[in-house]
């Protein structure tokens, strides 16, 4: 997501409401998880459209979950403007009530017309919500720890420790952990929550568990997988692509990601119901979501877009990267690597991860 036609993403995002000049202007909070995402949000989106509009963004950072929007909507006193917010949240949210629908007219099209909906890689689950960006969880080893041997290439590598021995790095939650199992065990990644749907699936998930059960170490910060891997203290593990690729890309690591099985995962920027900067708001999701923003953020983050159009504008500027450095091989949902992906389904985890998670949770207590 960057600035490059910022005139056209402003007119379409409220052009009147600039016209009243910065005298008139009203600030915006816009709340986010902070560290180097919110940072590529700040750079790629944030100052262009303080410095375009004369409004000024207030940035703040929390821990996720609804319950803070919660209060602020049901008490009247609203002052979180917009919120970076999960997939669960995105559609409970909407639902409860707790957040605008954003108008049609504030959503940027494409250079060629296309709309908003048109150009999206999948639907948006409601009216509520506008596009951020996909990140994955996904497997990755050091290369030099396996010079001279044979390198894990597969998900069912990953789960095959007397082929591809050492320690694990895994998390200590459910989530695309099971999808992961199922694919190592012979599903195909587009069929992964048919066989979850059934409680075979799941124990066929929990028996190819049972492989790394005594090869396994938790973490459930996400700077642990990557020094467990560097240590050596495993020989590979689970972490989200934004870690791995940000290590790579800008601190010159020599890690390997193994994107057979990645669990793709969606984020979304929502509009607090009842704010007092509503217009500002509406103006600000429209261009923070256009394509060109959408391809902006990936000059200082890889995670990737989630409009089609953003990666056109990626791939015609490579090497795209704030260093020079080529971005594409690092993102997560470019097109060469879909076809093994899975991508996440937030409802089958809202309906059905309270009950994995407990038995996940005794699995790991073993």
């Amino acid at each position: 997501m960057k600035h490059e036609t910022i005139a056209r993403a402003l007119a379409v995002a409220g052009a009147v409401a600039l016209a009243a000049g910065a005298s008139q202007a009203a600030d915006v909070t816009v709340v986010s998880w902070g560290g180097a995402y919110s940072a590529s949000q700040q750079k790629a989106y944030g100052a262009p459209w303080e410095e375009k509009t004369g409004k000024k963004i207030h940035w703040e950072n929390y821990n996720g979950g609804l319950g803070e929007v919660r209060t602020q909507v049901e008490s009247g006193t609203v002052t979180w403007d917009i919120v970076d917010v999960l997939p669960h949240e995105a559609r409970v949210g909407c639902d409860e009530g707790l957040f605008e629908e954003i108008p049609e007219r504030y959503l940027v099209k494409t250079m060629d017309g296309k709309s908003l909906d048109e150009d999206m890689m999948v639907p948006r689950p409601n009216k509520c919500v506008a596009p951020q960006i996909w990140w994955s969880y996904m497997v990755f080893y050091d290369e030099p720890a396996w010079a001279g041997k044979q390198a894990p290439a597969s998900i069912a590598d990953f789960f095959n420790p007397a082929d591809f021995p050492g320690k694990r790095g895994i998390h200590t939650w459910p989530n695309a952990l099971i999808e992961m199992a199922l694919v190592a065990d012979g599903v195909d990644p587009k069929g992964v929550y048919e066989v979850m749907d059934t409680d075979e699936g799941i124990d066929r998930a929990f028996a190819t568990l049972d492989k790394i059960r005594d090869h396994s170490v938790f973490w459930s910060a996400g700077s642990k997988p990557l020094e467990f891997v560097k240590s050596g203290e495993t020989s590979m593990a689970i972490a989200y692509n934004g870690r791995v690729g940000a290590a790579n890309l800008s601190e010159g690591a020599t890690f390997v990601p193994v994107w057979d099985a990645q669990v793709l995962e969606e984020e979304w920027m929502v509009v607090v119901k009842g704010t007092p900067n509503m217009e500002a708001a509406f103006e600000f999701v429209g261009f923070a979501s256009a394509p060109e923003q959408q391809a902006g953020q990936a000059r200082y983050i890889n995670y990737g877009p989630m409009r089609n159009s953003a990666f056109g504008i990626i791939e015609a500027g490579e090497p795209w990267f704030h260093n020079g450095k080529n971005i594409m091989e690092h993102m997560p949902n470019r097109p060469e690597v879909m076809a093994r992906s899975v991508i996440a389904n937030p409802e089958w985890w809202a309906d059905n991860g309270d009950a994995v998670k407990e038995r996940f949770d005794a699995w790991r207590a073993q």
